[in-house]
């Protein structure tokens, strides 16, 4: 595998750890792993070597601004999401995969496809969630769950680097949370709609 300096386990937490921190901030995490090997602090696999570069890096920071403003934004944030999941979803495949090398065959197969699988965990728990929230009109929880997000993203970046065993442990808590999550948020929606569909047939009785 052409990732010197990194054994087996270490691969799999980093490739892990890109794909489902895509899911929730995919250009957070293109700028951070860049910058972070483009200033000689960490050492990426030669597959992703391509985030290190200045217009890469220019192209994700300013991907980057444009998302942390829109993700603050109440209703905004959900069509954001919403168009982000033709994104988030192959860059989670696509950095998963880069971690191993475009040339392994099989084992970059695998990767992409489950780096695909845990951007979309996360991509359809946060969508979940912010549409949840978007139901209350005041903005501040909508801020928290953005900057935990953001939190979340990078610290799934760093520690897959510092303590990969760990990090896989997390990551497996991570994604049965998120499953869960995501079935009981679609019940709660569902019974907020149909509290909003009988209002409105019941308003429109009494018109």
């Amino acid at each position: 595998m052409d990732a010197p300096g990194f054994d087996t386990v270490q691969l799999i937490a980093l490739a892990g750890a890109l794909g489902w921190a895509s899911g929730l901030r995919v250009y957070a995490v293109l700028f951070a792993a860049g910058a972070a090997a483009w200033l000689g602090w960490i050492e990426l696999p030669q597959g992703l070597s391509l985030l290190e570069h200045p217009l890469m890096l220019g192209a994700s920071g300013l991907m980057l601004a444009v998302e942390f403003l829109a993700d603050k934004v109440p209703g905004l944030d959900t069509l954001w999401d919403g168009l982000q999941t033709f994104v988030r979803i192959p860059a989670g495949a696509a950095l998963a995969a880069g971690v191993f090398g475009y040339d392994q065959g099989t084992v970059t197969a695998v990767a992409a496809v489950l780096g695909a699988a845990l951007a979309a965990s996360s991509h359809a728990a946060k969508a979940s969630t912010r549409a949840a929230v978007n139901t209350s009109p005041e903005p501040f929880s909508n801020w928290g769950l953005s900057l935990a997000e953001d939190g979340l993203s990078l610290g799934a970046l760093w520690l897959s680097l510092a303590n990969p065993v760990l990090f896989l442990g997390l990551l497996g808590l991570a994604v049965l949370g998120s499953l869960l999550l995501v079935w009981w948020l679609a019940r709660f929606l569902r019974f907020v709609f149909q509290r909003l569909r009988g209002r409105s047939v019941a308003d429109a009785r009494g018109a």
